[in-house]
């Protein structure tokens, strides 16, 4: 055989060490007009002023959808249920200290309006205006999962 099939994949990347893997549910808020909620991450947190879908760290014995409910009340003053959300895709990241696994999920109906609870800024964005808004690396490959269902 002339081509090895795994030629086609990037290498990859030297073990760095065990790193605890970490579980982050993610949901894009899908409104009316089809246009998707960002949030930016605030000053003096890791990765201050990038863009990201709203979620957060999943709890010892929570579902992903049972954290984003409560990860949308605390965050951006909504409620939903677990019914409303659809996941979508994922993404797995290492990151120097820690591997993050973070499902995302699509969601359209809630009650009440977003508004920054945690002091970060929101924005209202379309699929195609994403790649403007420079966001973690494991939340990029989510946007193309994104933008092939909508």
């Amino acid at each position: 055989m002339a081509d090895d099939p795994l030629d086609f994949c990037p290498a990859d990347p030297p073990p760095s060490g065990e790193r605890p893997v970490v579980l982050v549910a993610a949901v894009a808020l899908i409104d009316g007009d089809g246009r998707i909620l960002l949030a930016q991450r605030p000053a003096g947190r890791s990765m201050a002023g990038l863009w990201e879908f709203p979620g957060g760290k999943v709890e010892a014995g929570e579902t992903p959808e049972r954290a984003l409910v409560r990860e949308l009340r605390e965050e951006l003053g909504i409620d939903t249920r677990e019914s409303c959300l659809a996941p979508i895709g994922f993404a797995s990241h290492a990151y120097d200290t820690f591997h993050l696994l973070m499902p995302l999920f699509v969601c359209r109906r809630w009650r009440g309006t977003p508004q920054s609870l945690e002091g970060q800024t929101l924005r209202w964005v379309r699929v195609n205006e994403m790649r403007d808004y420079p966001m973690p690396p494991a939340d990029v490959p989510l946007v193309a999962q994104l933008r092939d269902i909508l």
